[in-house]
């Protein structure tokens, strides 16, 4: 049997939300945003999502790393909407080229992800100019070259999409699997629209590194485990 796990293409192996930029600075903010990082650890997401809302609102609508909790948190439950709002507001805060970037690359990587959830094109047209916006800021940001090759992907507009993917391939690192991905879908651009496994390799036990790309044409089963289930735990021995 084969196994296909499925992931959003769009992590490209890079972390979507930019590191913290700055929390509230209002007393009774920070307290309400300590209770949502409480509620986050503890899986508590829409208690995380409405906390965080209530200490950006206690900070005067200024805390930029609230509406990246928001935005993020949001976008996985699937309430584009309130997603989007955050994003919107990023991007409004946003002081810099670099913040201005990151800005327009989250919520061009949301619209991407919303289109592909709910299989609309007007998302993957929207994404795509919220990308360009972001490289317009800073050119040769490469995750934002990689999201913009998806979103055209998903528009049909191959050749533009090719051209992305071979922007990203060229400024990834060697060997890497962002520039393997990224070189796979410059050869076969309706591969991103496909249903793809995410790009990603490993060290096996005798040394050898395994690609996920290098296994192309294979069945391939995956078996996932963690440290917090009780059956993975014990199926560690062997």
């Amino acid at each position: 049997m084969k196994i296909l796990l499925v992931a959003l293409a769009v992590a490209f192996s890079l972390t979507a939300l930019a590191q913290s930029d700055r929390g509230p600075s209002d007393p009774k903010a920070q307290k309400t945003y300590s209770e949502a990082l409480q509620a986050l650890s503890a899986r508590h997401y829409n208690e995380a999502v409405e906390k965080f809302k209530k200490a950006n609102k206690q900070d005067g609508g200024q805390c930029s790393e609230c509406l990246k909790q928001i935005a993020k948190l949001a976008s996985e439950l699937g309430d584009f909407k309130t997603a989007d709002a955050a994003s919107r507001d990023l991007v409004a805060h946003a002081q810099g080229p670099e913040q201005l970037a990151q800005a327009h690359y989250e919520r061009g990587a949301l619209l991407l992800r919303e289109g592909i959830t709910k299989n609309k094109g007007e998302f993957f047209a929207e994404s795509d100019q919220e990308l360009k916006s972001a490289l317009s800021a800073n050119p040769n940001d490469v995750k934002s070259i990689y999201a913009d090759g998806l979103a055209l992907a998903h528009l049909k507009q191959d050749d533009a999409a090719k051209t992305e993917f071979e922007r990203a391939a060229e400024l990834s690192a060697a060997g890497s699997v962002d520039r393997s991905r990224s070189q796979r879908y410059a050869e076969r651009p309706e591969l991103a629209r496909a249903r793809m496994a995410p790009a990603f390799a490993l060290i096996a036990s005798n040394g050898q590194r395994i690609s996920m790309d290098d296994l192309s044409g294979k069945v391939v089963l995956i078996d996932f485990w963690a440290t917090w289930c009780a059956p993975c735990r014990e199926a560690l021995p062997t």
